[in-house]
């Protein structure tokens, strides 16, 4: 299991990120993927580039909003955002506008090992006790977990697909930060790459 904070409450948990990252996309299909910055992007990256990722650069805090309207504008689509504690929490607010929207195609996992990993390991908010995934249930999402064993990240695979309920699940990892692999950086060709995997033409 994880360490244990200076108040006592568990730091992170047993799961390996990029087995969890994996294992969330094998088989994925047409699910459409939007990256927090940093380790979640590198995850996704490391599980196999896809032009239906959209990895976020710089834009701590803004993964489950900028899910959210992808997921309002595609309803016809299934839409994962992968993100950690400590990017969720720079934009906290965002799980109360989505519980109220409810997009029943929308999918939260948030890999969460109680720290800020991009500067530095700091002790995060989640770190410090607050549980993201009960948050959420108060919010109104329809589906919640708390995930510890890799069988429940199964069990979340298997229903990313599923339109019927917006859905957060907290996944408990190791704090660790396994060698980056790093995907697209330009921008610009991100969200144009992504935009030609949806039919659109480029902006």
């Amino acid at each position: 299991m994880g360490a244990l904070s200076k108040t006592g409450t568990q730091l992170g948990g047993p799961l390996d990120r990029r087995d969890v990252v994996a294992a969330l996309l094998a088989d994925r299909g047409e699910t459409l993927v939007v990256t927090g910055l940093g380790s979640a992007s590198y995850d996704v990256m490391a599980a196999g580039d896809n032009d239906h990722n959209y990895y976020l650069w710089a834009a701590m805090g803004s993964a489950a909003m900028v899910g959210l309207g992808i997921a309002t504008a595609r309803p016809d689509r299934s839409v994962l955002v992968v993100t950690g504690d400590g990017e969720l929490m720079m934009g906290f607010g965002a799980l109360a506008t989505i519980g109220i929207r409810r997009p029943a195609n929308l999918t939260i996992a948030v890999l969460d090992n109680g720290h800020f990993g991009e500067t530095g390991l700091q002790e995060s908010h989640a770190g410090r006790g607050v549980e993201i995934d009960r948050v959420a249930a108060e919010l109104g999402f329809g589906w919640t977990r708390r995930i510890d064993e890799m069988a429940g990240v199964e069990e979340l695979r298997g229903i990313i697909a599923d339109r019927s309920s917006t859905k957060l699940a907290t996944i408990k990892i190791r704090a660790e930060n396994p060698e980056r692999v790093l995907p697209p950086r330009d921008g610009v060709y991100i969200k144009n790459r992504f935009r030609a995997a949806l039919g659109h033409a480029p902006i």
